[in-house]
């Protein structure tokens, strides 16, 4: 009797764990597939990272983006030690830095002098600086007293390439969402219009999206970007490069969106809200669009990366953000020069924030996919 029990109470436990998988919320369902993809929540970590960081690098950076050291150009970074030759195994200190020129060859070498160490401090005073740029302070998460500290080295101006990489995410991760923003509003609604109201319309808005798509997009972004003053101020600059960026960017998007839409445009929900007197607009935005909301997901998530990656091409070849401004691309700049990746190859570090910040996108991009999809597990 108790094995037949179990069994007739079995098929019961089943029923009531399926019935609450199909009354859960699209939401919650989507929210159910995301925590699976394993990569995704990689990327949602790291990337919330890196915006932290971006957010508040005036604090986690020791010294300001235009802070120079007289007499420490191209400096290799610096190494941190925790072992100290009188007293053993203790808190993370550095050395002095000594400068020197090699007679035959000319080159600056840089050695350490183990004579005195010192210690790397938390929450110190240095460079003064705004909070979110609203409240004056001056105190940062770490520093050195009396001597510099250079994680990731210095650059050809003496400037430090680790505060500078912390303050260059801000452009570099947030020209992304600008950019990506403005393509998104243009891509769904031309390409709503086209495809919902078709005909002469659809023709002209068309042809227009042939005739973007034939320019090669990088040499479009120089041309544009060239004409941009350079007595601009950071801001306008920023500006002026999202807009740049979002001029083609919203040219794939919207051809997609009207493909959907005119596949969607006939069937029994849109007549009957056509019937229901819905506005044009309304039927396109609150019907239509979200039945590819996946799609659209996707997009944007893998556009950010693309405005991240045009910003850095332009930047890098002389054409994008200027000094003052400091950008991932900027820093690269000064490895255009195969000699100066050869004895200073530090200046690359950029380039792993760069690489990173894209795979997480990638990765990010996959899991909202994966969970958007109806038909997904």
């Amino acid at each position: 009797m108790a094995i037949l029990k179990r069994s007739l109470n079995k098929p019961q436990v089943k029923t009531s764990e399926a019935e609450r998988y199909e009354y859960m919320s699209v939401g919650r369902l989507m929210w159910r597939r995301f925590k699976r993809h394993q990569l995704a929540r990689i990327g949602v970590t790291v990337l919330a990272i890196l915006y932290f960081v971006a957010i508040f690098a005036d604090f986690l950076a020791p010294y300001n983006s235009g802070t120079r050291f007289k007499g420490f150009r191209d400096v290799p970074p610096t190494r941190i030690h925790i072992m100290s030759e009188t007293s053993g195994l203790r808190s993370p200190f550095v050395y002095a830095i000594e400068r020197s020129v090699d007679p035959e060859t000319l080159r600056t070498t840089y050695t350490e002098v183990p004579d005195i160490e010192y210690p790397i401090k938390f929450f110190v005073s240095g460079d003064e600086y705004k909070i979110l740029g609203l409240l004056k302070a001056d105190f940062h998460l770490f520093g050195v007293e009396e001597v510099s500290i250079h994680l990731f080295g210095t650059d050809s101006v003496s400037r430090d390439l680790f505060s500078r990489t912390l303050l260059g995410a801000r452009i570099s991760l947030f020209i992304g969402f600008s950019g990506v923003f403005i393509s998104f509003i243009l891509g769904c609604i031309i390409g709503g219009i086209s495809g919902y109201f078709g005909g002469l319309v659809d023709e002209a808005i068309q042809r227009v999206i042939d005739l973007l798509m034939t320019i090669p997009t990088l040499p479009l972004w120089m041309a544009l970007s060239a004409a941009i003053p350079r007595e601009w101020s950071v801001a306008k600059t920023y500006f002026a490069i999202t807009i740049v960026l979002s001029v083609v960017g919203w040219s794939g998007l919207a051809r997609v969106v009207r493909g959907k839409l005119l596949s969607l445009r006939d069937l029994d929900f849109v007549v009957a809200a056509r019937v229901s007197s819905a506005s044009d607009l309304n039927i396109i935005v609150k019907h239509l669009l979200p039945n590819f909301a996946s799609y659209l997901i996707v997009s944007i998530t893998l556009s950010i990366p693309n405005m991240i990656l045009g910003e850095t091409a332009l930047s890098f070849i002389g054409v994008g953000m200027q000094e003052p401004g400091v950008s991932w691309g900027v820093l690269l700049r000064e490895t255009i020069n195969f000699v100066a990746i050869v004895h200073t190859p530090w200046k690359l570090i950029p380039t792993i924030f760069i690489v990173t910040t894209v795979l997480m996108f990638n990765f990010l991009g996959d899991g909202l996919r994966d969970a958007a999809d109806p038909y997904s597990l």
